[in-house]
């Protein structure tokens, strides 16, 4: 009988540990892609179930399952729960936390950017929209006068005009930017026409709903002239609504109104992410694909009688999302590139960890370009207005109304002073 040498033994043995160890690492990082591939599937899950919740008017079953968490997402989710839900003192302790968060709202483009760079949107924590620091200050201004906290709105309704002036400026600059960048590469630009095309641009970021809801409170006051300020810049977001120019009247006038009823109707949802997969040959590397988010809308059909139209929150996300988009797209672009670049070169060494290299590499590549698809899902996608004399009535009244699928889940009426 012959025996192997002790040498040829070792040999035998390292083969089959190598073996062993590269099968193991294979259904390892199977099952991390397979986890990481989920993780848009699953928030979008999430969110479905969230405005599932709002739909029946489960407002305190959203509230205890968002309560579990308390990142930014869930902070804004769970406060609006509260605030259908009349728990106002609760749902503005959860926006001012949001608040404290956030508070150099406008760096949050930079920010999303430098988060999303070597990990994916999804694995970071949320990165609100310039929008969301807007109605979080609207939301907090009905749960103020809800509780008749008559300071506390004033200040929160200073900030958010200090807010939105800031805003405004940023979200200029991320339009030019975001022009240079596409205009210094062609493939860029043709990446960017073919998936935006169709959007329409809009002209700012400005919330009218906020605007005109600070306006009636200042009215109500009997401070004119910071309801001028805040009417006038209402009814230059929505010129054709009647109600602003009537309440703007009033206030250069000095007049106070009576025996007055206004109603915001929210209808609908604002539009929600999906992930979306492109791809462009590159010449010595092929077939390249990436993904990105894209918007998808709620078909909202609600008709109200003696209302107009206040705010279209669909056309206040886009306008914001569309200038991030073009930033997504870019980064996505850059980084499979690279990335694909990278699997190559691993693929192709020579080492005995070649195989796993590769794959290591593109567990890196699902985990990194991982598309965030979360937004404040519980946002209306209208808001209308209405506004009525009562003349058995002497005192001046603020109605909220949450209409979704036809079905009135949320009315509240307050009594201004």
């Amino acid at each position: 009988m012959r025996f192997k040498s002790t040498n040829q033994r070792n040999k035998n043995t390292g083969t089959f540990a190598l073996k062993f160890y590269n099968n193991i690492m294979r259904k390892i990082i199977f099952l991390c892609l397979l986890f990481l591939t989920s993780c848009a599937s699953t928030m979008q899950s999430h969110l479905n179930n969230v405005q599932k919740n709002f739909s029946n008017g489960n407002f305190e079953t959203t509230s205890t399952e968002s309560a579990n968490e308390q990142n930014n997402l869930d902070l804004l989710i769970n406060g609006t729960a509260l605030f259908h839900d009349n728990k106002f003192e609760q749902s503005d302790s959860l926006f001012e936390e949001f608040n404290k968060r956030n508070l150099n709202e406008t760096s949050s483009s930079i920010s999303r950017e430098a988060a999303g760079l070597l990990l994916g949107g999804g694995v970071n924590s949320y990165k609100p929209y310039m929008m969301d620091s807007l109605f979080v200050s609207y939301y907090q201004i009905w749960d103020l006068l809800a509780l008749q906290d008559w300071k506390n709105v004033r200040v929160v309704i200073n900030q958010s005009y200090e807010r939105q002036k800031n805003m405004s400026i940023e979200y200029k600059k991320l339009i030019e930017e975001n022009k240079n960048k596409i205009t210094q590469n062609s493939q860029y630009r043709e990446i960017i026409d073919k998936n935006t095309g169709d959007w329409l641009a809009f002209s700012d970021i400005m919330n009218p709903a906020l605007m005109y809801l600070s306006g009636i409170y200042f009215l109500n006051d009997g401070d004119f002239d910071n309801a001028i300020t805040y009417l006038k810049r209402a009814n230059g977001m929505m010129p054709e609504n009647t109600f602003i120019k009537k309440d703007l009247e009033y206030a250069q006038k000095r007049i106070k109104p009576t025996n007055t009823t206004w109603q915001f109707v929210e209808t609908g949802f604002a539009p929600r992410l999906k992930e979306k997969q492109d791809g462009i040959f590159l010449p010595n590397i092929g077939m390249i694909y990436f993904t990105f988010s894209t918007p998808y809308f709620d078909s909202d059909t609600t008709t109200l009688n003696d209302s107009q139209m206040l705010a279209n929150v669909d056309a206040m996300f886009i306008t914001e999302y569309q200038e991030y988009r073009t930033n997504e797209i870019l980064r996505s672009f850059t980084s499979a590139a690279s990335k694909a670049t990278l699997q190559a070169t691993m693929y192709n060494s020579h080492s005995n960890s070649a195989p796993i290299l590769g794959i290591l590499s593109s567990v890196y590549t699902v985990a990194s370009s991982n598309t965030d698809v979360r937004t404040w899902a519980t946002l209306p996608k209208y808001i209308y207005v209405s506004r009525k004399t009562e003349s058995n009535d002497k005192k001046n009244n603020l109605i909220y109304t949450r209409i979704i699928n036809g079905k009135i889940t949320d009315n509240k009426t307050i009594e201004l002073k």
